[in-house]
């Protein structure tokens, strides 16, 4: 779809299922079943999308997903479902090599945002983007260079460090322009250096929200906070910033993990909590994201 001289396409990593107490927190099942009803498990479906842009001659891919490199048993657990291909074969159907992209931006360094940074050449880990230069915050790169004892479940080296001894990462220092349709602006509060991107087009604004907000709801709902967050006090105060933003400038929002409404505007507080449009045209955009189809079992 184009916005002007910014070009935007969906794709997707695939669907894995997730407990509910991952993206709801402390939110009573109560109130998100009317939003997402779990399965006998108490899982729900997440989805990894990503976002292709083309902007001044650039092919840009933000986000890459859970990647090649996973095991059986870590597909198994993670109930993950590629029917549709993963991100290199979605690239492939739409005539991109891995070679063309050009810019990789990375929102964060969770292992469902970055795996597929690197895959496996034997028993080699190498880009997955040969000519590309990696975009991410410096200090999310340290926090995930010394994960803790709460990350080190979701932060992998193998999924950058190779790209630091190449030369492609480049860490940023706060909000940068990439292009003049694309910026990085960060959004604190997942972890301390998470960044979402901002898109800009004209009159048009785009925010590929990121986990800044898991789902829809999350962005509508200020106080429905994810377990995972590191700073969720810190993303209360980020979302009501990017609230105000997308209000005013009736911004379309991407949600990456959410895969029912992968995109759409805020409506204005009316007593029970900001509303969601989905904007005129959204579709064009989302046709690309199938319907998951999990197991409920």
């Amino acid at each position: 779809m184009d916005f002007g001289d910014l070009s935007i396409e969906l794709l997707t990593d695939g669907f894995v299922q997730v407990d509910a107490g991952g993206p709801f927190g402390l939110v009573p099942r109560l109130l998100y079943e009317p939003f997402f009803q779990p399965d006998a498990g108490n899982r729900i479906p997440q989805s990894l999308t990503c976002m292709l842009l083309r902007s001044e001659g650039k092919t840009i891919l933000i986000d890459t997903g859970l990647g090649p490199k996973l095991t059986s048993r870590q597909e198994k657990r993670w109930g993950l479902d590629r029917s549709a291909g993963g991100v290199v074969e979605q690239l492939a159907a739409k005539g991109i090599t891995p070679a063309a992209v050009d810019l990789v931006i990375n929102t964060h360094l969770h292992w469902d945002h970055c795996g597929g940074n690197t895959r496996l050449d034997g028993e080699a880990i190498v880009p997955s983007f040969p000519n590309a230069t990696y975009l991410v915050q410096r200090s999310e790169w340290s926090q995930a260079s010394h994960p803790d004892a709460r990350t080190q479940g979701t932060y992998f080296s193998n999924n950058f460090e190779t790209l630091l001894a190449s030369g492609q990462m480049e860490l940023l220092q706060g909000d940068s322009q990439v292009t003049r349709h694309v910026r990085c602006v960060v959004t604190p509060g997942h972890t301390r250096a998470h960044q979402s991107v901002v898109l800009e087009a004209g009159v048009w604004r785009g925010l590929f929200v990121a986990d800044m907000a898991s789902y829809a709801v999350n962005m509508t709902k200020t106080a429905w906070l994810p377990s995972y967050d590191v700073l969720p006090l810190e993303n209360v105060r980020t979302k009501q910033v990017w609230q105000r933003w997308a209000l005013e400038n009736d911004a379309w929002l991407f949600f990456q993990h959410d895969p029912f409404t992968p995109l759409a505007t805020l409506s204005p507080d009316t007593g029970a909590g900001l509303g969601l449009v989905v904007p005129e045209g959204a579709g064009e955009l989302t046709g690309a994201i199938p319907t998951p189809t999990l197991p409920t079992g």
